[in-house]
This record gives structure tokens, sequence and C-alpha cells, in this order.
């Protein structure tokens, strides 16, 4: 990127005529043009200096914008697979905190999911603590948590029928569980997804998952999996995650984006969106 032309993207809610010509006077960036609704575009001919870059991070948080710093010729055409997390990213909800909460056990497992996501625990032995402790619940709040608190992203169907227009194979990776991604794979139509599956004995929750659980490795490989399908390099794919079991996928991503992610993911994503729905996922392209 630094001897190629670049783009700075700004965009979300605060994203207006007046808050975005505060910020690029501020920092004395070219004149930005829209390109979208809430999205707003500076070319750059050269990289931001380190204390640009800090005053540009300072008034993007005080503004509720988002930015994102990319080659300027990036498009959507240059990727052929996009591989998505489901907890919070596509979805609104950890499922596993609100199957617990018909437990009465929501802040306990919650607690557990959120120090997982940050990376305090490792994801696996996180997992199993969790599921023991929905032993016995019965099968059926699996499908309360779908039909009554499950809901998708904001501008996530814009998203997915922007990515399918344009080609790409759409794959749902989780560290959750397949009740929710195969259903999800259905609705939404979606050509992969890749989950742990809850064990059930007459119709309750036994406490353990079937199989190999899809911790950080999984997800890479499945990155790494399905670009090989698709006989493109990983390079290839889009990743969007939020917790610290995305980095490894994220890691041999072409592009990455931390979706109102934990600060360990925002920091290593080549883009954060804290304000955005993911819709703004097809402003970075603009």
């Amino acid at each position: 990127m630094n001897n190629s032309p670049i783009k700075l993207i700004l965009q979300g809610p605060g994203a207006n005529p007046s808050s975005v010509q505060q910020l690029t006077t501020q920092i004395a960036l070219p004149q930005p043009r829209q390109v979208a609704q809430q999205a707003w575009r500076c070319d750059l001919s050269e990289v931001l200096s380190t204390g640009a870059l800090d005053h540009l991070k300072t008034l993007c948080q005080s503004l509720q914008l988002d930015y994102a710093l990319l080659a300027a010729d990036i498009q959507l055409q240059n990727f052929k697979l996009l591989v998505m997390d489901m907890d919070s990213t596509l979805i609104t909800i950890e499922c596993i905190d609100e199957i617990a909460d018909m437990q009465g056990l929501k802040s306990e497992v919650a607690a557990i999911t959120e120090a997982a996501m940050r990376g305090a625990l490792d994801f696996a032995e996180s997992l199993q603590r969790r599921v023991a402790l929905l032993k016995g619940l019965d099968e059926s709040a699996l499908a309360r948590v779908f039909e009554q608190r499950l809901e998708l992203t904001l501008g996530a169907h814009s998203m997915l029928h922007a990515m399918k227009q344009a080609g790409l194979r759409t794959v749902l990776v989780s560290g959750g569980f397949t009740y929710f991604t195969e259903r999800l794979e259905h609705e939404l139509e979606l050509d992969v997804s890749h989950a742990n599956r809850l064990e059930v004995v007459d119709g309750k929750l036994t406490g353990r998952v079937l199989g190999n659980i899809v911790d950080a490795q999984a997800k890479k490989s499945t990155v790494i999996e399905q670009s090989g399908e698709l006989g493109v390099p990983t390079t290839a794919a889009i990743v969007i995650g939020d917790g610290a079991n995305d980095l490894a996928m994220m890691s041999v991503a072409g592009l990455s984006i931390a979706f109102r992610a934990k600060p360990v993911v925002q920091t290593k994503a080549h883009v954060a969106l804290n304000y955005s729905g993911l819709d703004g996922v097809l402003n970075l392209f603009l």
C-alpha cells in the first residue's frame, strides 16, 4: 500500500456533509466526495503519518464514523469468497448465551463467552464448559431462541445480495451450533455452513458437543479449504468476524473486517466497522 494510491472511506450513522468536512479539514485531507448515502471517499497520494492517523481515529470515535484505509483500486470483483462468523456478526445475539437464559444461567455463560471472545480463555475449553451447563435442557429451547430472539444484523440482506450478485461463494463458519447455522444457510441461501453439533438424547441436551470443535484453527482451515475448492488463493477471501477465535481465519484473508469486534480483533483486521451495518462492507469497494 505504501507505493500505491490509497483511499480513505468514511461512513456510519454519524456521516453527513458537515461531520465529514469537519474531519477532513482538521486533518488537512483532500476534498472528500460522497459515494453512498452515508459514505465518503478521499483519495490520498501517500500514507497518513502516525500523528494524522491517531487524530483520525480520535475524530472518528467522537463523530461515530468508521474509517478504512485501502488500496485505491480494490474492487469486489477481486474476491471470490465471503466467510462470515455467525454470533454477534451475521446475527445480533450470542446463541449460547440465549440458550443458557432458558436455564437461568445467562450471566454465568455470557461471562465465559465474553472472556473467550476477547482471547482470555481457550475457545474449545470455554465452549465445553458452557455447553456442559446446558445439560438437561429441552431441545425445544433451541427453536425458541431461533424464532424469538435471533435477528439478522442490520444490512446483512443487502450485503449478502451484493456478494451473491458479484459471484462470491458465501460461507458461514461458527463456533456456535449447527441448529442455527443450517437454518440460516437455508433461509439466506448461503453456499456452505460449518459449526458445532450439540448432542441430543431423548429430546434433551446432554451437555456435550459431537465431533471436533470448530475453533480458531478449524475456521482458518475452512477458509483454506473453500479457497482450494474454488482454485483461488486465500487472499481472494473476505473474512468478517468479531472474536479472538476469528483471528486465525482473518490472518489468511485478502480483506479482514472486524465487525463490532473485541479490541484485539480490531487492531489486527484490515478494517474495523464499529458503527455501520454489514452493508457498510459494500462501501469499502466504492
